[in-house]
C-alpha cells in the first residue's frame, strides 16, 4: 500500500476546487472523489487537517474590487468556507472518516470553535479536522490560515492542491513554452512573485521551515502519491 512519508499534513484545498467543471457550487461528484482520496491517505495512519477556501461561493476580494466594504465581504467569504466545509465533512464521513470541523468563527450549532489543544487532540485520536473561516480575521486569505494552522499543529508539510501539476515560471494554461519548477526556495517564490500562496503565507512559512508541495489535485491518486514521497509536483522549502 505504500509507507507515508509524513506523520501529520495540512492538506489546503481551494474552494474551486469543490466545483467541479462548474466552476461555482459544489459538485457532489468531485467532492465525493476528493474524500475517496483523502481517505486513502488516511488509511495510512496519517494525520491529516485541512484548510478549504470558499471561492466557489463567494470571494471577499473580488467583492471589495467591487466596491463593498472589505472587511464584510471577508467575513462573508469566511461564511462560505464553512459551507465548504460542512459538505467535506459529510463526503469523508461517507468513506468512514471521523471528522470534526473547527471554525475560526464561533458558530456552536454546526462547528466546534477553533481551539488548538483541542485540534491536536482529535488528530492524535485519530479523527481528521476541517478548518473553516480562515484565520477569523479579514484581509488574511485562506492561504495563510493554511500556513497558520500548519504551525499551530505541528504539522511536518502543507500539500497544496492545485489546478496544475506543480509551479511554472507563467501560467501553463496562457503560455506553451512554461517551464515547470522541480524545487524552489520561499524567496525565489517571493523574488520571482510565482502566485502559489500569497506572501504572507510563504513568509510565515519560511519563517518556520515549513516545506510546502504542490501538486494537481485532479490527477486520481495524487493526494498519496505526495504522502508516500513520490517525486511529483513542486517543493518549496
Amino acid at each position: 500500500m505504500g509507507k507515508s512519508k509524513y506523520q501529520r499534513i495540512l492538506l489546503k484545498l481551494s474552494g474551486e476546487a469543490l466545483a467541479g467543471d462548474a466552476g461555482y457550487g459544489i459538485s457532489p461528484e468531485t467532492i465525493g472523489q476528493i474524500a475517496k482520496e483523502v481517505a486513502e491517505v488516511f488509511q495510512l495512519g496519517i494525520q491529516i487537517g485541512i484548510v478549504i477556501g470558499g471561492g466557489n461561493i463567494f470571494r471577499g476580494i473580488a467583492a471589495s474590487a467591487q466596491g463593498m466594504d472589505r472587511a464584510s465581504s471577508d467575513y462573508m467569504g469566511m461564511l462560505a468556507t464553512c459551507i465548504n466545509a460542512l459538505a467535506l465533512q459529510d463526503a469523508l464521513e461517507k468513506e468512514n472518516v471521523s471528522t470534526r470541523v473547527q471554525s475560526a468563527i464561533e458558530m456552536a450549532e454546526i462547528a466546534e470553535p477553533y481551539i488548538r489543544r483541542r485540534a491536536m487532540r482529535h488528530l492524535e485520536k485519530g479523527r481528521l479536522v476541517i478548518f473553516g473561516a480562515g484565520t477569523g480575521n479579514p484581509y488574511f486569505t485562506t492561504d495563510t490560515a493554511a500556513a497558520l494552522r500548519a504551525m499551530e499543529i505541528g504539522a511536518d508539510v502543507i500539500f497544496k492542491a492545485t489546478k496544475v501539476d506543480g509551479i511554472y515560471d507563467k501560467d501553463p494554461n496562457k503560455f506553451k513554452d512554461a517551464v515547470k519548477f522541480e524545487k524552489l526556495t520561499y524567496i525565489d517564490v517571493l523574488n520571482k512573485k510565482l502566485e502559489v500562496m500569497d506572501s504572507t503565507a510563504i513568509s510565515l512559512c519560511m519563517d518556520n521551515n515549513l516545506p510546502i508541495l504542490t501538486f494537481n489535485l485532479k490527477k486520481q491518486g495524487n493526494i498519496r502519491r505526495a504522502a508516500i514521497g513520490e517525486s511529483i509536483g513542486t517543493l518549496v522549502e
